[in-house]
């Protein structure tokens, strides 16, 4: 039988047990484990990975300020590969970088369907063909990514 503390005449009941967690600690267990995962996902990419992810970023870049100065200029502007990197036909030499950043970068220039192409058309006109360029590396050629326009969006960089 439960006993009265001193000087009070009602029995001490025992605590109710506290039967489960809070809204609060789940929502920072979970953000701690989407921080943790997140950590690990960056340790675990590769050197090659990272080096891809940088030259589609670039060459997206690069294609984008080719086609506003293709239309800028009237010119037409056309991207092909060369055997040192690539080249911008229709604008002045050394407008643009003409080469990769990392070695043994591979490049497909393709139509929006999969059919190879020799050269993107970059402009004068606004809305030019859908076309991409798959990439990859020597390093890791299982891995690719496609920097590629619908021809009225700017390029953008996607996984195949």
């Amino acid at each position: 039988m439960p006993t009265s503390e001193a000087g009070s005449s009602r029995p001490v009941r025992p605590r109710a047990a506290h039967g489960g967690f809070t809204l609060i600690e789940l929502l920072v267990v979970i953000a701690i484990v989407a921080i943790a995962a997140a950590g690990v996902g960056f340790a675990l990419r590769t050197p090659a990975g990272a080096a891809l992810d940088r030259e589609a970023e670039r060459l997206a870049a690069l294609l984008e300020s080719a086609r506003a100065q293709s239309r800028a200029s009237g010119a037409a502007v056309r991207w092909r590969l060369t055997d040192e990197g690539f080249a911008f036909d229709g604008l002045p030499v050394g407008t643009l970088p003409t080469h990769w950043l990392a070695a043994g970068v591979q490049a497909r220039p393709q139509s929006a369907d999969g059919v190879p192409l020799a050269v993107l058309l970059l402009g004068p006109e606004p809305i030019v063909p859908a076309q991409q360029v798959l990439l990859a590396t020597e390093a890791d050629p299982a891995r690719a990514l496609r920097v590629g326009t619908d021809g009225l969006r700017p390029f953008s960089v996607s996984t195949p």
